[in-house]
């Protein structure tokens, strides 16, 4: 007696979910690196940004100090005496609505 053997032919269906099995197990790992190292970078960028912004930050905080410091009215009158000028409270008019 000889044994015979059927071949079993794939449907085209078939054939087309096992290619696109392999090719999603292939694409998944790659996709999963990609996606980390992208984020990896974004964070790298947005760690350099806050650092940038806090150091403008101290920047702004600095000038400001030496904005109240100039414009306070102390130092108006030392900058008036050296100019020479005086200071009249009868020539100061008060506006009232």
């Amino acid at each position: 007696m000889r044994k015979t053997h059927k071949k079993v032919k794939m449907l085209k269906g078939e054939k087309f979910l096992y290619i696109l099995i392999v090719f999603a197990l292939i694409l998944f790992p790659i996709g999963t690196v990609f996606t980390k190292a992208v984020l990896s970078e974004t964070n790298i960028s947005l760690e350099k940004m806050k650092s940038k912004i806090a150091t403008q930050e101290g920047i702004n905080e600095s000038l400001s100090m030496q904005v109240d410091e100039l414009a306070s009215l102390d130092k108006i009158q030392e900058v008036a005496t050296e100019k020479g000028l005086t200071y009249n409270n009868e020539n100061i008019k008060n506006v009232n609505e």
